[in-house]
């Protein structure tokens, strides 16, 4: 928890009122544990606040007791020293709201282009220096390094390529000389052709799929985790295993590996929570379940992977599947398509 919804919760404990933003950043401030160069105290307060309801909910400390008013629960977990050592932290940012109201999530550098391209361009391309003043300008994405411009326009050009290779059609338009476009603006022509192409591919790998032998298909997700960073990777015997079709170790950056159960299901129907559950009845001691399917996962499913204090079980839909196959060319073959672009490319700063 940060420093200021800790002094936040011993300004209430101490008060043992509801106080209002306002006085609250006041008495923050006069315990000396946080100084801001912000210009809007008060509402980074409010923002932290709102922010801890919000994604907490109950859990949060906090709870409103009227618009810009709020006490501690009664059930909130008050340390008995509130004099935070006497150490002091600055904060040199600025709040993001300054109303009552909860403030905006911020976004990633590709989620906000998108949403200044839709609200600010008419359509028409715009530069990436352009681009990113009009989002910092607007608050949607909190950066604290020193060229946000260099940051936005590598993760645009990242995720066009990323697209390119799974064989989906990328949000974004290089148009050359640093200026980006959406792709849903121009769709006709010869690139519209191969998005058109593509869709068709993965429609007619996914219906082979369905119509696999189920032994063959968990050797084929077995090379897929292989390509995509597991070890040790094993189709098991189909006549045991607790309904464990694969089982691997997920290796991250040569540290972090995690042994992982593996079940497949070659279905056209949903995946329902039973089987989540079931999935996790059978891992082991140190596994992480994983369920692999050629159609989607219920609410309820999702629900229950994702349930608090279980042993998590992830989630690959077909969707999923299909564009990894098709990334990592397992079943299909990618050839390439060069376009002549006569413009200056301008490289990131």
């Amino acid at each position: 928890m940060g420093v200021i919804l800790t002094e936040a919760i011993a300004v209430l404990a101490e008060a043992d009122l509801p106080l209002h933003y306002r006085e609250i950043t006041e008495r923050i401030l006069q315990r000396g544990a946080w100084h801001t160069n912000g210009k809007t105290p008060e509402a980074t307060v409010n923002a932290q606040l709102a922010v801890s309801i919000k994604n907490l909910g109950a859990e949060s400390p906090f709870e409103r007791a009227g618009p810009g008013i709020y006490r501690l629960r009664s059930d909130a977990d008050v340390p008995e020293n509130h004099s935070n050592d006497g150490q002091s932290v600055v904060d040199t940012d600025n709040a993001l709201s300054a109303e009552d109201d909860p403030p905006r999530k911020t976004l990633s550098f590709t989620d906000a282009t998108e949403q200044v391209l839709v609200r600010f361009s008419n359509k028409s391309p715009m530069h990436y220096r352009d681009i990113t003043k009009k989002i910092l300008s607007l608050n949607l994405v909190v950066t604290h390094g020193r060229t946000p411009e260099a940051t936005l326009y590598s993760q645009v050009l990242t995720e066009i390529e990323r697209s390119n290779r799974r064989g989906d059609t990328p949000r974004f338009v290089r148009h050359g000389r640093g200026y980006i476009g959406l792709t849903k603006w121009n769709q006709q022509g010869l690139q519209h052709q191969v998005n058109q192409h593509n869709a068709e591919i993965k429609a007619s790998l996914r219906e082979q799929l369905l119509e696999m032998h189920p032994a063959d298909f968990e050797v084929l997700i077995g090379q897929l985790l292989d390509e995509i960073g597991f070890t040790d990777v094993i189709v098991t015997d189909q006549s045991g295993d607790g309904g464990i079709d694969v089982r691997g170790t997920l290796v991250v950056g040569d540290v972090i590996r995690t042994s992982m159960a593996v079940q497949v299901k070659r279905w056209k129907r949903n995946v329902q929570a039973p089987t989540v559950q079931q999935v996790r009845g059978s891992l082991g001691t140190h596994d992480q379940g994983l369920i692999i399917t050629t159609s989607d996962f219920s609410s309820g499913a999702k629900a229950e992977a994702a349930r608090p204090n279980a042993t998590p079980v992830a989630l690959m839909n077909g969707e999923q599947l299909v564009n990894l196959l098709a990334l990592h060319q397992i079943g299909v073959d990618r050839t390439e398509m060069f376009l002549l672009d006569l413009s200056v490319q301008e490289p990131a700063e």
